[in-house]
């Protein structure tokens, strides 16, 4: 991997148990909004597996956040390097303080090209993963992240693209179905999560540079049906792509290289 680039560090007195605590949690509101996050964790890692015939040599994950899954790789293919990519300066201190020896953290933001470098200094990739990230991009950036993926992977790579994607195909059942099980708790969750981490005086910093970071910045919320990601692997040069899991409105596309 690339040396990465500097990540925003939080206070050297705050507490490797608190940081656990703040990731633990957050794997906890992560699965408020995902159903199933788990069945699609062991869907990613079967077929990583079934396709390189064992496991991967090198994984990235985009978007990767404070390093939860990226860990969980680490952990199930020890001997694989694992990286991550995010643009969050609270996400990319956690993930450092966490996971720096075993994940290398790269920042970067994924509606642009300025990542790509160091990305591909580390490559290619036997696995390349996005998890609940396609819908904070803008059609044009999740269409180019396909292209950016395909470029990253090597022969036989496989990419993973995790969202909210409904299924076009039967669009009454989906519309008809929530995303989420119970919406106001899982957004109660979530901003009481962030209000933790940001307030606390450790974190005061990388939280400064999170908020004027995003104060013009507004998630696209862009969650097209499966058909148009399977449509943006296929233009971007896979050579395969389909349906990997589902659990109600959200699913994972697998693509191969």
């Amino acid at each position: 991997m690339a040396s990465p680039a500097p990540i925003p560090a939080p206070s050297p007195t705050l507490e490797r148990a608190r940081i656990a605590r703040w990731r633990s949690d957050w794997d906890a509101v992560m699965a408020r909004f995902v159903p199933g996050l788990a069945g699609f964790e062991a869907a990613l890692f079967a077929a990583a597996e079934a396709v390189r015939r064992g496991a991967p040599a090198r994984v990235l994950d985009l978007g990767g956040g404070p390093g939860v899954l990226a860990e969980r790789m680490a952990r199930r293919w020890p001997h694989a390097e694992v990286g991550l990519v995010d643009l969050d300066p609270v996400l990319l201190a956690l993930a450092d303080a966490a996971v720096s020896g075993t994940v290398t953290v790269l920042e970067g933001d994924l509606a642009g090209s300025s990542w790509l470098a160091a990305a591909r200094a580390g490559g290619p990739y036997d696995v390349v993963t996005v998890v609940m990230t396609m819908h904070y991009l803008h059609e044009a950036h999740a269409d180019a992240l396909y292209r950016d993926a395909r470029e990253l992977l090597a022969p036989g790579g496989l990419l993973v693209v995790a969202d909210l994607m409904p299924d076009g195909g039967i669009s009454s059942v989906m519309s008809a179905m929530p995303s989420i099980v119970d919406e106001a708790a899982a957004a109660l969750a979530w901003a009481d999560w962030w209000r933790d981490v940001t307030g606390a005086p450790a974190f005061a910093s990388p939280a400064q540079q999170r908020a004027a970071l995003f104060a013009a910045r507004q998630p696209a919320e862009f969650t097209p049906d499966a058909a148009w990601h399977l449509d943006a692997a296929r233009a971007a040069g896979f050579s395969e792509a389909g349906i990997l899991w589902r659990c109600g409105r959200h699913a994972a596309v697998a693509a191969v290289a």
